[in-house]
């Protein structure tokens, strides 16, 4: 039997050292086993943490295992992309159980140790039978062509790719995507489409500080390149079936699921608002497209809004989510938010405080 709580106490002491338990992880990691190298980026910086803290905190938390078991299953299907085998499982498990004995001194003891075994071992046959299973009816990853690049600004670009195999995803689900000038790193982006008869689909990228994928999907890629997608997952924002409204809040690039979901709702309409929000109206790069939706769609509101306003556009000033609430948009509704890590926090937050109901407020998870 595993003690839960005895996990979840010894991950809150190792996972108090910070920086250091990743580091010691991969280290441990790739002496012992050089064979797992070739699975990660060269340049580790953005990855370090991700691994070990996701695993820490799922395996500490076996005694709800259950209610996650479809997310560590979309897991197992989508590590399959990094070339992840059920016999590289062992070897993270080895340095995992090394990696928390170090840290854990004079706490650590046999008990401890296995159940982190036991712990360990029920997650990762979760993961590496789902993606057995997979092997037999999806790639692990699909090479998809560059067919349209729109430049909408020096740090925004509309993507338009046309995978060789059929990619199927629901509105408001994610796909992970690599390209060779960025060998082995993967990021995250939202279709902003729902699914079409020839399975194009359209990805919105923002440049951000340091980010080595966005920089080169804004400015280095061209049409006709090939870039390597990751199976859809997620299900935060695919939309909740029923007939109230529907208030959508988003920030910057987070308007490309929204815009999938209009699509999708557009054939069963219910009441929707969009409220977009962005620093400034430059920001604010397909607003002449959500505003055709609009024009097209008398079931649909789109509400623009910036921080600031130096040149009187008339654009609303505030945040989506303080105008939605404070415009009554989210009474009732279903409320789908997506932005920037700190822009959800702060929306749901606000939602809240404004009594939203928590089982309203749909939003994907950060962390990968």
């Amino acid at each position: 039997m595993i003690d839960a709580e005895r996990l979840k106490k010894n991950w809150s002491l190792v996972a108090a050292h910070g920086d250091q338990v990743p580091l010691y992880f991969y280290s441990t990691l790739f002496l012992t086993h050089p064979e797992t190298r070739d699975l990660f980026p060269m340049n580790m910086a953005a990855q370090r943490d991700k691994l070990v803290t996701a695993l820490g905190a799922v395996v500490s938390n076996v005694d709800t295992i259950d209610e996650v078991v479809p997310v560590l299953q979309a897991l197992g299907r989508d590590h399959r992309k990094f070339g992840a085998l059920r016999g590289h499982y062992p070897a993270v498990g080895e340095a995992l159980v090394a990696t928390l004995e170090h840290f854990s001194g004079q706490h650590w003891t046999p008990a401890i140790a296995a159940d982190w075994v036991a712990a360990y071992g029920l997650v990762s046959a979760t993961m590496a039978d789902a993606a057995d299973a997979a092997a037999h009816y999806t790639p692990a990853w699909w090479d998809a062509e560059i067919v349209a690049h729109d430049r909408r600004d020096l740090e925004t670009a509309v993507l338009t790719l046309a995978p060789g195999t059929r990619l199927d995803y629901a509105p408001g689900q994610s796909v992970s995507l690599c390209t060779n000038l960025r060998p082995r790193v993967w990021r995250h982006y939202s279709p902003a489409n729902a699914p079409r008869a020839d399975g194009t689909f359209d990805l919105h990228v923002r440049s951000v500080d340091g980010g080595q994928v966005s920089s080169a999907l804004v400015s280095l890629v061209r049409p006709g390149d090939t870039l390597r997608v990751g199976p859809a997952f997620g299900s935060g924002l695919t939309l909740r079936h029923g007939r109230g409204p529907v208030a959508m809040i988003a920030g910057g690039t987070g308007v490309a699921p929204m815009k999938a979901l209009i699509e999708q709702l557009s054939i069963a309409p219910r009441p929707t608002s969009l409220y977009w929000g962005a620093r400034t109206p430059a920001g604010l790069y397909c607003l002449d497209d959500l505003q055709a939706l609009a024009a097209a769609y008398d079931w649909l509101e789109v509400v623009p809004c910036v921080d600031e306003d130096m040149f009187g556009s008339g654009i609303a000033i505030g945040s989506p989510a303080e105008l939605a609430v404070a415009h009554g948009r989210c009474n009732g509704a279903d409320v789908y938010v997506c932005g920037p890590p700190g822009m959800v926090e702060s929306s749901r937050k606000h939602l809240a405080g404004s009594g939203i109901r928590a089982e309203a407020i749909h939003f994907e998870p950060t962390g990968e």
